[in-house]
């Protein structure tokens, strides 16, 4: 099978092409925005395409499968740039599926994200009703939408995953490499965004790619699964975990409030119960996750610097 990946470049998409090119022809198009390169598996294609303005039907050609991965994934930016969002979400998941659709592509694999849900009660799962408070989430909900009504309208099929915060190595953003990049400017002391008290769910990479290939087995016209852990950690525990993997002790500057931004979820936990029926279950607690990712971001943050 040839499989198109797009995002193939970039932190969770890396991980998956890593995964799929064991089996499978793997085309990856990424346009190398917040992607690198050297991530991408030597045994995939890598082709530097735009998916907002360029054609993407040459790329089309012998596809059996999209895993659709590529967007912008700062949810904070969405207030200060809300049409960067749209065009990289919302307008680049539209182009896409008119390729697939014109070319006979049938299958469609989609990561979305827990801020679909906004905030919603805890374990939250795939049933309760999407009202997000980000313009992130909102572009998540209208690309789930545009994927379910394309599935339906032209026989397609797609597995939509509603992520936790993923974890681990390559990733270049969120608030472990966020404190990890202020330490590393500043020893001695560490801003924290909001209370701290902030309670959320975090999942390693390796957990978020097993949970994705575990829910390939459903097989409605349109498959939707939260992927996550199966606990919480609040925001000033993953700065003490950072301080004591860098063997710091700043002081701790809090910004005040509960939210660390307009938009951020100060509380999300995802129900995982729909894909353990699948047999999947993640390996590693929250605060497991964090101490993980923690050493192989400054493992990676040292080799690279």
């Amino acid at each position: 099978m040839t499989i198109l990946v797009t995002g193939g470049a970039g932190f969770i998409g890396s991980y998956i092409v890593d995964r799929l090119v064991e089996s499978e022809e793997v085309i990856v198009i990424d346009n190398l925005s917040s992607g690198n390169k050297d991530y991408v598996n030597e045994n995939a294609t890598l082709h530097v395409v735009d998916l907002v303005k360029d054609d993407l039907s040459e790329f089309m050609r012998g596809v059996e499968e999209v895993w659709h991965i590529a967007a912008n994934p700062d949810v904070r930016i969405g207030s200060e740039n809300p049409q960067a969002i749209y065009e990289n979400n919302v307008l680049a998941t539209y182009r896409l599926l008119e390729a697939m659709r014109k070319a006979g592509v049938a299958r469609i694999v989609f990561t979305s994200t827990s801020t679909v849900y906004g905030e919603a009660p805890t374990p939250t799962p795939e049933n309760y009703p999407t009202m997000p408070i980000s313009i992130y989430g909102a572009s998540k909900v209208a690309c789930e939408a545009l994927i379910s009504s394309y599935c339906h309208t032209f026989d397609m099929q797609a597995w939509i995953y509603r992520f936790a915060n993923v974890i681990g190595k390559r990733s270049n953003h969120g608030v472990i490499y966020d404190f990890i990049m202020k330490l590393r400017r500043n020893p001695n002391e560490l801003e924290i965004l909001g209370d701290g008290e902030q309670n959320k769910s975090y999942i390693y990479i390796s957990d978020c790619i097993d949970g994705m290939f575990y829910g390939l087995k459903a097989d409605e016209a349109v498959n939707v699964f939260n992927i996550g852990s199966e606990d919480q950690v609040k925001v000033k525990r993953i700065a003490e975990i950072v301080c004591e993997e860098m063997g710091l002790n700043p002081v701790f500057k809090f910004t005040g409030g509960r939210r660390g931004w307009k938009g951020d979820v100060p509380v999300m936990l995802l129900s995982i119960e729909k894909l353990k029926s699948l047999g999947w279950k993640p390996k590693y607690s929250s605060e497991q996750a964090v101490r993980l990712a923690t050493r192989d971001l400054l493992e990676e943050i040292v080799i690279n610097s």
